[in-house]
Order: structure tokens, then sequence, then C-alpha cells
């Protein structure tokens, strides 16, 4: 496939992601893959950062990749832990000069067969999730239009990446509010139940469900709904209560 045809391509599955459910491995092992078609890269590999803060190697485009990624993250020390740090972009085109920057870093890429090595970060404004690196075994600074593609990519999966994460907190959010709603049901039905068996007002048999809640650590849902399904009634419930009568309409 050409190139251009193989960019359009590429952008158009980062895009696609925005309105469909996606894998983020499979997203970011095809980005990782795409990479080492697209740019002068020899190896490409991507972390994203955990609820903690703490990079994880998600995707690589070989062992040797997914070690150096590793390498970096148990050192705490090379360019993938400074651009995410810094959120910019982080480049050495002659990794051998690098010793002083990255003194455990350094031998150990350059052992691997690397000279050269690019970090983009995954970000979305002041928003930084993760790092896209590229490494190169030869010395020598990368074509800008590569550069330039690089971190578009990076940029088009970060927003694909936040934007899976706010579907999943909106919906997560709209289970919550549908089981509020739906627990709200259940515990009218059995205020109405307590109230008509016990010959009480609804505000008195809701204070007794509460009451009974507390006193046997149970959620006030979950007594709820074991009155509307008759194994808590009113007799047996071990609260003393007493009775009060209908308020007059």
């Amino acid at each position: 496939m050409p190139r251009e045809s193989l960019i359009s391509s590429t952008f158009l599955q980062l895009a696609d992601t925005l309105v469909a459910d996606f894998d983020i491995i499979d997203l970011l092992t095809m980005l990782a893959d795409r990479c080492i078609e697209l740019v002068e890269a020899d190896a490409v590999g991507i972390l994203l950062a955990d609820a903690d803060g703490n990079l994880r190697v998600m995707a690589a485009s070989s062992e040797q990749a997914r070690l150096l990624e590793l390498f970096q993250l148990q050192n705490e020390q090379g360019p993938c832990m400074e651009a995410f740090t810094s959120g910019q972009p982080v480049n050495c085109t002659e990794l051998r000069e690098a010793l002083e920057r990255w003194p455990r870093f350094t031998p150990y890429a350059v052992g691997a067969g690397f000279e050269c090595v690019y970090a983009f970060p995954l970000r979305l404004r002041d928003t930084v999730i993760g790092v896209l690196n590229l490494f190169k075994t030869h010395a020598g600074a990368m074509p800008a239009a590569d550069v330039q593609l690089a971190q578009a990519l990076a940029d088009v999966a970060s927003v694909a990446i936040l934007q899976d994460q706010a579907a999943r907190v909106s919906r997560v959010r709209d289970l919550q509010l549908q089981n509020a709603l739906d627990s709200r049901v259940v515990i009218e039905q059995a205020k109405g139940m307590m109230s008509e068996r016990g010959g009480i007002d609804m505000a008195a048999a809701f204070d007794l469900i509460r009451h009974h809640a507390r006193q046997n650590n149970l959620q006030l849902t979950r007594i709820a709904e074991q009155i509307v399904a008759g194994t808590v009634t009113f007799e047996t419930m071990n609260t003393p209560l007493v009775k009060q009568p209908h308020q007059s309409r």
C-alpha cells in the first residue's frame, strides 16, 4: 500500500474508535506496527499510565522493544520517563553521547543495537496518559515530516483513549443512576406494604425500614427487597414500634 494511503488508513482506524467500542491493546498494537511502516523507526514501544500514575507497557513492535521499555520503568530512567514527566517530546539522535543523561539506560539501549530514540507524549492539552517511543538502529535525526507524523498519531490515539475512558465513566454513572432509581421504586413498595400491614403512616414505615437496615448492617435496598419478597414482614421486624394512626386526608 502506498505510504499516503497507509497514513490515511491509519488515521481512519484511529478515528473509528471515537464512534465504536474498541480494544485499547489492539489499537495500540496497530499503532506500533504502523509506526514501523510509516516512519524511520526500527522498534516501537507504547506505554500508558495506570490509575496511580505509573507507566505500564501496553504494546511493542517486538520483544526487544518491550524489554527496552521495561528496563526504563525498572530503572526509572530514560526518554519515556522524561517525556511522560515533562509532557514534551524527547529525542536523542546520538545515544552514545547520552551516558551522563541516562547512565543506566544508554549502555543497555546501545548494547541492544540502538543509536537513536524519540519519545512522544500521549496527551490531550495538559493531560498526559502515556508515551510513544521510537528507536532507531542508526544515529541521526528523523525527517521532520516523520516527527510530525509520529506526534500526530500519538495525539489522535490519546483522544481515542480518553474518549473511551469518558464513555466508560458515563456508562458507569448512568448505571449507578438507574440502580438508584430502581432501588427507590422497591423502597416505595416496601414502605407501602409496611404502612398497610402495620397501620402506620408512610414516614413511620420508612423510619422502621431504615432502622431495621442499620441494626442488621444491611443496605436499605436489600431490606426493601426482602419486604417485597415476603421474607421480612412487619411482625418479624426486630425494632419495637409504637403504632401511629394513618394521617387523615
